[in-house]
């Protein structure tokens, strides 16, 4: 992954927030996409500002796909601009000032247009809509609708508790700005809840990532989850994993082995038996440090994992050569004597005819 220069209009010396962005842009926005925000203003006062989309996923135990979801909010909300190369590739983040959303006009140099958003998006992360904040107006004409009333009743069904404004705020969203349908969003609550996921931040990662996949049936979001249900269990069994379900960090862990690094659910799960036949205990940083090595030796199956392992094998079958190294002391400062092999045998064949 390559490094990603980032810079802003100004020389900066200190972390400041822009009173702005905390009135105007702040309460709007993804909690972990304020989160990228902050973490890019600090960077500008470290040493090196330069950084890889891998390294902020690591710091926030993201994937990549979620920090380029969050730079691209940034730069529709026109705080940053993000450069690409002639391959697509991000290079550079140029921050820039928030300016009020009211009554004050935006300079050329900071308009986007649709058209430089479908360039600065790379091709492999949709255009996710912009979190809104909705009126009371707005959520009024949402409960007026029966099927919207249901879907409201049926999530404080399943996560056990009244509404929050936030929560419905979040909900409206996967309708209004997702456009994900009703049957699929009670789909999204049952399917997290029984997970033993009820916070709506999580429900609403959940959702963006749907919308990005492009899933508009039940039956399409069923089939996706199917398959990473197949690779959690796959996991867990070979970790022997029991009795529980899988923390968030532990399915980063695996998210990023099968979108980050690549390999399949066979290498996984034999990396996973790999780490319990080393420390003979479930571990995904020892399982992680496996994957990474296997990705910088360009290991892609299981015949490669066997080459490798036939090779180490050799290698530690192989004898080490000792040179004897005779000491000068007291006892071996005389001269030493020389054999004749052949003469010692004509001696002892001599005696013995005696």
């Amino acid at each position: 992954m390559s490094k990603i220069n980032l810079y802003s209009d100004k020389d900066t010396t200190t972390t400041s927030i822009s009173n702005v962005f905390i009135d105007e842009y702040m309460s709007g926005a993804n909690g972990e996409f304020v989160k990228i925000y902050l973490y890019l203003l600090r960077q500008l006062n470290s040493a090196n500002a330069d950084f890889s989309l891998s390294e902020i996923a690591d710091k926030f135990e993201h994937t990549e796909k979620d920090v380029k979801r969050a730079l691209c909010y940034w730069e529709r909300m026109q705080l940053l601009h993000l450069d690409y190369d002639a391959d697509e590739n991000l290079i550079a983040i140029r921050l820039m000032d928030a300016l009020s959303k009211t009554g004050v006009e935006k300079t050329s140099a900071q308009q986007t247009t649709s058209t430089e958003i479908a360039q600065a998006v790379s091709s492999n992360v949709p255009k996710v809509p912009a979190k809104k904040s909705y009126s009371a107006d707005d959520i009024k004409q949402f409960t007026n609708q029966d099927a919207v009333t249901e879907l409201v009743f049926i999530a404080e069904q399943y996560l056990g508790r009244t509404l929050t404004a936030t929560d419905l705020n979040t909900i409206f969203y996967f309708y209004d700005g997702l456009h994900l349908s009703l049957e699929l969003i009670e789909y999204l609550i049952e399917y997290c809840v029984s997970n033993h996921h009820t916070s709506i931040r999580y429900i609403e990662k959940v959702a963006l990532a749907w919308a990005e996949n492009g899933y508009q049936t039940v039956e399409q979001a069923k089939q996706a989850n199917g398959q990473y249900n197949q690779t959690y269990s796959a996991v867990m069994k070979s970790l022997g994993i029991t009795g529980r379900n899988l923390v968030t960090s532990e399915t980063t862990y695996i998210e990023k082995w099968k979108n980050n690094l690549g390999f399949s659910i066979e290498l996984i799960q034999k990396a996973c038996e790999k780490t319990i036949q080393a420390i003979h205990e479930p571990s995904f940083e020892y399982t992680d440090r496996i994957l990474n090595n296997w990705k910088e030796c360009n290991i892609t199956s299981l015949e490669d994992v066997a080459k490798a392992d036939t090779e180490h094998q050799k290698r530690k079958k192989t004898p080490v050569t000792a040179t004897r190294t005779i000491v000068s002391n007291k006892f071996t400062a005389f001269d030493q004597r020389s054999y004749d092999d052949s003469r010692l045998e004509k001696m002892l064949l001599n005696t013995s005819t005696q």
